[in-house]
């Protein structure tokens, strides 16, 4: 009897490892998965506040003015000034009449930090819309920082 124990234990024998690699390397998946889930929900929303502080700096700056992707971008640094559109409503208005101010972000997309199937994952675009305030970098005499 204690020989068959013996022979049993034998055959046992690093099964225990095999099983933690199997459920490993599952687990590891799954926990990589969700955290780059993760990733891109931090991304979706940083795009959603870049382009709310878009268009904030978009109603108090000049028309065209660079400062607006540079502000967005220290949000979101993945940012490139090819994905931010700024539009002035209503079309081809100027200082005094243009009414309201959109800052969209369109086109960006997040790479996985493990690049397992060498994919990217788009990111939803989102816009924010307001309404003018001065579109002017000074004002009285006084320049705006935000606009330099």
């Amino acid at each position: 009897m204690i020989r068959h124990q013996t022979i049993f234990r034998k055959k046992q024998a690093g099964a225990a490892a095999v099983e933690f690699a199997l459920i490993a390397i599952l687990f590891f998946s799954l926990l990589l998965g969700i955290l780059e889930f993760g990733r891109v929900l931090f991304t979706y929303n940083a795009a959603v506040e870049a382009t709310r502080y878009g268009a904030r700096v978009a109603v108090v700056c000049d028309i065209g003015s660079t400062a607006i992707v540079s502000r967005m971008q220290l949000i979101l640094p993945a940012l490139a000034t090819t994905n931010v559109a700024v539009t002035y409503e209503p079309t081809a208005c100027v200082q005094n009449t243009c009414e309201r101010v959109k800052v969209k972000i369109q086109g960006l997309n997040v790479t996985p930090l493990i690049p397992v199937l060498n994919v990217t994952l788009p990111v939803p675009s989102s816009e924010t819309s307001l309404l003018r305030e001065s579109l002017a970098s000074a004002i009285g005499g006084a320049n705006n920082p935000v606009c330099s």
